[in-house]
């Protein structure tokens, strides 16, 4: 009944990187007819080269070339044919040093994507667990999808976060065979490190923990030669962690390497793995290249590389240490990430040292949270130590023209990031000097008159609405039920409202609005602990409500300015009730702060569509069918009218007690039945104000005695209004009888006829079963959200903990 359309994340991310190509600073093209790893030529111009991810140089070292242009002329430029049948002769003499390099059994793969693919459908069997790092590259993700539609539960924790991956290994020790986390060694954005150490006594304390360890960011520059930053750290491989290194990236050459300490799983990959045996193996010149390499790192020089890297990487931090720049994790890594919080800032700055010609990653959504996004700063061999210093003097130039341009401050990133506050900072100074915000924790502090001119006829938070709501949700025994309420008006200085909005803080599921799957995975799990995966988020409106929350006269000179101070309060607000995300939502596709809201650290998400139905004041069942489309009427006299002469309609006003239980029972199998959208279970009270309420009536279906002779409603709509817009907010079904009378249909019909009997010009229909509501006359519109969040988690991790 209530189906719902969800968010596409594809369209999302699709929506963020177009902003940013627009921008000037992703999408680039490097041009000239030379490389030489110092330097790159962006749009006809020169730049020091901070973005390679060839730490050590190799790629430009003469002996790899020398070795791959060899290679090409004795065995040509591929040798096409799979590596199940017969390798080429290069092959062999690799396998061997790579082998030499680990001391374990080894399997080379075209890349690590591939190789992800074919090692992990092979390693993870039935029976077994997957627990993801959010910020596990996103190769290792793609390749779980395989195991999903083999049944495999496969769940995500927040980054590095050991307390709720102990939480997820207690929950599935008893149902799975192996547990496997799957990780990063060197995390490729901000450059921090996998909790190694942790991770060893974790396995101790839970035997049926396997760790797979992504390390393609930790190879060559750190390690044993150059094997990588996990085995800096282990020295042995324990035989519960399978390893992931690259033979491209920093090792100069192409391809990936699977380390596997079991024998007889080494086998069964090399075997079964898809890619092993149906892909095409390395073109001769990169094995080529990839033997060069390796025999630089079986020597002493490898240490000499690594040591010359070092220096220029604590050169890097030194510079960086006498400078205000927000580095986000000091790092032994040669992998940098300065924040600027706001994409604004972030597209600002990179322009900004590209065009002083200075080439740098911009850090952006999915790769980070869209709040904390930043430069990703790359060092290596290549860059000398006056380089360094140009790009850090160059940095310390432009880094307060570009926050000062976009509106923001140290203190400002510093919290985005949650690090300590800078000893000193000046704030930025913003245009708010005549704009006027009153902030109010009740609506009861408001004036009626003046909060209704923004909002009345628009939903259930016109001033009695709100006042309604404040009553429910306070004073309550259970956390979901008690919600923080927030007012906010901002006004010109002739006293002109130029901005006006409600709020609430209150404890969500996190995946409200995702798949119905995946809300139903997440369920089970709430049966144990009700309260996993839910946060406090600071919303626009309420789960109760819906419509255009955010008054906004758009019209007034002053209102960018009107709402950045809006969003500045907000972020205060965040703070001080402890949300995790902000959610301004209900916002036309077409609405004019899209791009302005994105630069400031929000996403948009798709909501699902708004159903509304305007063409009211017909005089008769003719006249409302005249309104509806040939196929409609037809729907109607089969689906709704066949069927109303089986029910007697009742408006009730003033409900008895047992009234109230009866009706709460039947919104309870609905809400219990639709998971389309995902919100805890309205408290009974709710309800029993609702019958003590002048403006709430309840619409109720009962069979007719000769149908089935008993008393009790079968259907209820839950309806308020707002100046002449009629809202029914809930419904309440027995889902049995549902199926035999069409009771929804019957519900919605006698709404719109309840509707036009009172003179109203308009009916909010609400999100879900848009597809019913739209063959009785309902004009649907696209909406969106914005959230703005501490980490990317709660936005789209929640497809990972879905079980096919």
């Amino acid at each position: 009944m209530a189906k719902v359309k969800h968010n596409n994340f594809l369209d999302t991310v699709d929506e963020v990187i177009t902003n940013a190509t627009n921008a000037g600073v992703i999408h680039l093209q490097a041009t000239g007819d030379a490389l030489n790893g110092r330097h790159i030529t962006i749009n006809g111009k020169s730049a020091y080269h901070f973005g390679t991810t060839g730490y050590l140089g190799l790629e430009q070292d003469r002996r790899l070339k020398n070795a791959a242009k060899e290679a090409i002329e004795k065995y040509g430029t591929q040798f096409p044919l799979s590596k199940t049948y017969i390798s080429h002769p290069l092959y062999a003499p690799l396998e061997e040093k790579i082998f030499e390099m680990y001391g374990h059994p080894i399997l080379i793969t075209k890349n690590s994507t591939l190789g992800h693919l074919a090692v992990i459908p092979t390693a993870v069997r039935y029976g077994d667990a997957v627990i993801l790092d959010h910020q596990v590259h996103w190769s290792v993700q793609s390749a779980t999808e395989v195991l999903k539609s083999k049944g495999i539960t496969v769940r995500m924790i927040r980054h590095s976060n050991l307390e709720m991956l102990e939480h997820a290994i207690k929950a599935l020790r008893n149902k799975a065979r192996k547990i496997w986390y799957m990780a990063d060694g060197v995390y490729s954005m901000y450059g921090d490190f996998s909790p190694l150490q942790d991770l060893m006594e974790l396995s101790k304390k839970y035997s049926q923990l396997h760790l797979y360890i992504d390390d393609v960011h930790g190879m060559s520059w750190i390690g044993p030669h150059g094997t990588g930053y996990v085995m800096s750290v282990l020295k042995e491989l324990p035989q519960n962690l399978l390893l992931f290194g690259t033979l491209s990236k920093t090792f100069g050459a192409s391809g990936a390497v699977l380390v596997c300490p079991d024998k007889k799983l080494h086998q069964k990959i090399k075997n079964f793995g898809g890619p092993l045996t149906f892909s095409a193996q390395l073109e001769p010149a990169s094995v080529a290249a990839a033997t060069a390499s390796a025999n630089i790192h079986l020597s002493p020089e490898i240490y000499a590389l690594q040591s010359e890297l070092e220096q220029k990487i604590n050169y890097f931090n030194h510079l960086v240490g006498l400078t205000d720049l927000p580095l986000v994790h000091t790092n032994s890594s040669p992998v940098f990430y300065i924040g600027t919080g706001r994409p604004a800032t972030g597209y600002n700055f990179v322009k900004k040292m590209i065009d002083a010609g200075f080439f740098v990653n911009l850090g952006l959504f999915p790769a980070v949270p869209v709040k904390n996004t930043g430069v990703r700063i790359t060092i290596s061999r290549h860059n000398k130590l006056k380089d360094i210093k140009a790009l850090v003097d160059a940095m310390t130039h432009y880094f307060p023209m570009a926050m000062a341009e976009t509106h923001t401050d140290l203190s400002k990133i510093h919290k985005s990031f949650g690090m300590q506050q800078p000893k000193e900072h000046h704030t930025v100074a913003t245009p708010f000097e005549e704009l006027q915000l009153e902030y109010s924790h009740s609506i009861h502090q408001i004036n009626k008159t003046e909060w209704d001119s923004c909002f009345c006829g628009k939903g259930t938070f016109d001033w009695d609405g709100l006042a309604f709501l404040e009553k429910v949700f306070t004073n309550n025994q259970l956390p979901e039920h008690n919600w923080g309420f927030h007012y906010i008006t901002i006004k010109d200085q002739n006293a002109r409202i130029i901005l006006a909005a409600p709020l609430t803080s209150a404890l969500l599921k996190n995946d409200m609005l995702s798949e119905v799957n995946t809300s139903k995975a997440i369920e089970e799990l709430r049966i144990e602990d009700p309260y996993y995966m839910t946060d406090v988020a600071l919303s626009l409106g309420s789960v109760f409500s819906e419509g255009a929350h955010l008054f906004l006269n758009d019209a007034h000179p002053k209102h960018l300015q009107a709402t950045r101070l809006f969003l500045e309060k907000l972020e205060e607000i965040k703070t001080k009730v402890g949300a995790q995300f902000i959610m301004l939502r209900d916002f036309k596709k077409t609405n004019t702060l899209n791009t302005f809201l994105h630069e400031q650290g929000f996403i948009a998400i798709a909501m699902p569509d708004a159903c509304e139905l305007a063409n009211l004041h017909w005089k008769s069942e003719d006249g409302y069918l005249n309104t509806l489309s040939k196929r409609s009427r037809k729907h109607f006299r089969k689906e709704i009218k066949a069927f109303e002469n089986y029910f007697t309609l009742s408006i009730i006003k003033d409900p008895s007690p047992s009234e109230i239980d009866q009706f709460y029972g039947l919104f309870q199998q609905v809400w219990s039945n639709n998971l389309g959208i995902n919100t805890f279970m309205f408290p009974k009270k709710l309800f029993v104000e609702m019958g003590k309420h002048q403006n709430w009536e309840f619409l109720v279906l009962k069979l007719n005695a000769e149908v089935k002779p008993s008393k009790k409603a079968i259907g209820v709509m839950f309806c308020t209004h707002s100046g002449g817009t009629y809202i029914p907010s809930l419904v309440g079904m027995d889902y049995d009888q549902n199926k035999k009378f069409n009771t929804y249909r019957q519900l919605l019909y006698q709404t719109i006829k309840r509707a036009n009997e009172l003179n109203c010009t308009k009916i909010d229909l609400g999100f879900s079963a848009s597809f019913e509501k739209r063959k009785l006359g309902a004009q649907l519109t696209p909406k969106l959200a914005y959230i703005q969040a501490d980490d990317n988690f709660s936005l789209e991790a929640l497809d990972w903990l879905r079980k096919d």
